[in-house]
């Protein structure tokens, strides 16, 4: 099946379904002698693992990665890195009801349709455990990024109708994971934590939006004209599960701008080029000009809810499904990390590329 990599030089292909033997990555690419913080890798996978509070889904997977090839006395040797979590904590019974039916909003249908068969045990490859894969190479990327003086930090700005009222500039971000929801900001956490409580106790589900925002990135990274830095983050972040929308800098808000309110004039200060403002989000014809790159991802409802739903089942038939089972009534607070370890994968991609730009 096509689709199941991403990358040009750090490239991944991830492999393996939500109630299969497990799920895994081969990372092809990274450069050898990247010393390998095993410790960091569970750290990443951790925050993204489920069961985490009361607040995510129930299932309780250690998500502890076996370390097949491609590494040698605690560094990358230039092989292919190949990591498998094993799964520990299914439940497939909670799915049978539903192998001749579809359920609304979910991949079933669709795939049923392109592939003339599906995985009906928690949506099989089509799943969110999937990116339990990219977190693994996520976190490898982001220990080679940490080399180039680059860091990446996302946080949730919105549950809901629950709006963080602050740009990021105004944040502390080391406060982020300091709450179930990871939004730095405390009392907008807690108005965050009842709204989803609140929703689970309806036996329904709500979105949101998580910012991130990567600095250190040096002028100049990018590739014309189709993969440009801020096409391939879209692409990496709408191939997210649950992921609707992206914007980059201004975004939307430009459409009403004129071009005196918009452009970022460059200026020097201190021997150092910068720019006064900052709607193009740190990237201008592609590249990056060396600002903060500054995106935002809008993340549906989980579509798996307790309330009864019309749906068919293969025969077309209406059905009114009611489904059971272990499902997050908000995917924000375990999103961070994925949205995190997508973009560590461009930035990575794209210092690789930049190595052979010119002589």
């Amino acid at each position: 099946m096509a689709g199941n990599s991403f990358g040009s030089i750090f490239r991944i292909s991830t492999f393996g379904e939500s109630h299969g033997e497990g799920i895994g990555v081969v990372i092809d690419g990274c450069p050898a002698g990247l010393e390998i913080d095993k410790d960091f890798v569970q750290h990443e996978l951790n925050r993204r693992k489920p069961g985490q509070s009361t607040i995510t889904s129930p299932r309780n997977e250690e998500d502890e990665p076996e370390w097949l090839s491609g590494i040698f006395e605690g560094k990358t040797t230039g092989a292919p890195i190949a990591l498998f979590i094993r799964n520990k904590n299914q439940q497939s019974s909670d799915y049978a009801h539903l192998k001749d039916l579809y359920r609304p909003s979910h991949a079933d249908y669709t795939w049923e349709k392109k592939f003339s068969l599906r995985d009906y045990r928690g949506g099989g490859r089509a799943s969110a455990r999937e990116t339990a894969a990219r977190v693994m190479a996520g976190a490898i990327a982001k220990l080679f990024i940490r080399h180039e003086g680059i860091s990446i930090h996302a946080y949730v700005s919105q549950v809901h109708h629950i709006i963080l009222p602050h740009p990021y500039t105004e944040l502390d971000l080391s406060k982020t994971d300091s709450n179930a929801v990871r939004c730095p900001d405390a009392d907008t956490a807690d108005k965050m934590i009842a709204t989803i409580e609140q929703a689970r106790s309806e036996g329904d589900s709500v979105g949101g939006v998580i910012c991130c925002i990567i600095k250190g990135c040096p002028p100049g990274l990018g590739e014309p004209v189709f993969d440009r830095i801020n096409a391939r983050l879209a692409k990496a972040m709408l191939s997210i599960q649950t992921c609707k929308g992206f914007e980059i800098g201004s975004g939307f808000s430009s459409a009403s701008m004129k071009g005196s309110e918009h452009n970022d004039a460059f200026v020097k200060t201190e021997n150092k080029v910068t720019t006064r403002t900052n709607n193009s989000g740190g990237i201008q014809g592609g590249l990056t000009n060396g600002e903060d790159i500054f995106f935002r991802c809008a993340f549906k409802p989980v579509s798996t809810i307790q309330k009864k739903q019309d749906t068919l089942s293969k025969s077309e038939e209406s059905i009114l499904l009611e489904a059971i089972g272990r499902h997050d009534p908000c995917v924000l607070p375990r999103a961070v990390p994925i949205v995190e370890a997508m973009a560590a994968l461009v930035i990575a991609d794209f210092i690789l590329l930049n190595r052979s730009a010119k002589v």
